[in-house]
């Protein structure tokens, strides 16, 4: 009867499958080879079919056995992840890491440090979002996120607490065929000069910048949501603007885009910002929060070498 399966059975049936041999299986298993063999043949039984064909050096899947195996597979993987979910909430481990990331960072180096988070706690589900300015800190004061990841010294509120993890380098920049990157004086760009041109900047999604500009140095403004779209219409020519180096490194290289001649935006056209992980004052990190801060701190200290 196919009541009487077990897991047991199907777990060392995927991985037979996976070690090509029911001796390799033992040994992956810490189980004797014999009981390997009479849970395959317990399992064949139950079903009425053959899993393998034994007539070789090594078992074979037959058509049926290969059928079969992708079934057995989400079983266990699902019983695994059951078991992990339990195990989680057993230890108190957040169902859900939520998470909102400034546009200035490297959202690589995000991936990274939640791959490694999911490596020790794989139950734990993730909600992220990117957004600029305001849109991080507004977020954990909102009680919309667990963490966020702000850029700069602008927004601060004492409810949160914060922990530096790298500087982030960003440089003003205009395409190649634009007049700001073709002007015939020797002299560099000032605040007139940039004035005279379309400026792509940034909108918060949040009312902490209400009646504040960051950076706006020309009347002329382009207002978008996110970096990607600034970063489209930086390259297409549209006007000039500020971006993150890790962005724009390879268009530097490989001159779509240029620094802007001028002193007026910073040495080199550069502007160096702190960047830190923020969590309430009143609401200490769980495990998974704990061990993706960890992560972070690591992996950027890392990138910053």
């Amino acid at each position: 009867m196919l009541d009487a399966l077990t897991l047991d059975q199907m777990r060392i049936f995927v991985t037979v499958v996976e070690c090509g041999s029911f001796r390799s299986g033992a040994i992956r298993l810490s189980r004797a080879q014999s009981g390997i063999s009479h849970a395959i043949a317990n399992l064949e039984a139950e079903l009425n079919i053959r899993l393998f064909d034994r007539s070789g050096h090594r078992p074979v899947l037959t058509q049926e056995g290969q059928a079969l195996l992708e079934n057995a597979r989400d079983i266990v993987l699902r019983v695994d992840a059951l078991r992990a979910r339990a195990r989680g909430l057993g230890e108190g481990v957040e169902l859900e890491l939520s998470l909102i990331v400034d546009t200035l960072f490297p959202i690589a180096q995000v991936g990274e440090a939640l791959v490694e988070m999911r490596r020790l706690y794989p139950s734990v589900s993730i909600k992220m979002a990117v957004e600029p300015l305001g849109g991080p800190i507004s977020a954990l004061t909102e009680k919309r996120s667990t963490l966020a990841i702000i850029v700069g010294e602008d927004f601060r509120d004492p409810r949160i607490t914060l922990e530096a993890l790298s500087s982030i380098e960003t440089v003003a920049v205009v395409s190649r065929k634009h007049p700001l990157a073709i002007r015939l004086q020797p002299r560099p760009a000032g605040v007139t000069d940039l004035a005279d041109h379309l400026q792509i900047v940034l909108s918060d999604p949040t009312a902490l910048s209400e009646g504040r500009d960051f950076g706006v140095i020309s009347p002329q403004t382009c207002r978008v949501s996110n970096q990607e779209t600034k970063h489209a219409l930086i390259l297409s020519g549209l006007g000039w603007g500020r971006l993150p180096l890790w962005l724009v490194a390879s268009d530097l290289a490989e001159k779509r885009l240029v620094r802007l001649d001028t002193l007026t935006l910073g040495r080199n056209a550069q502007l160096i910002s702190e960047a830190y992980l923020a969590h309430r004052l009143d609401e200490p990190l769980g495990p998974a929060g704990q061990a993706f801060s960890h992560a972070l701190a690591q992996i950027a200290t890392r990138a910053g070498e």
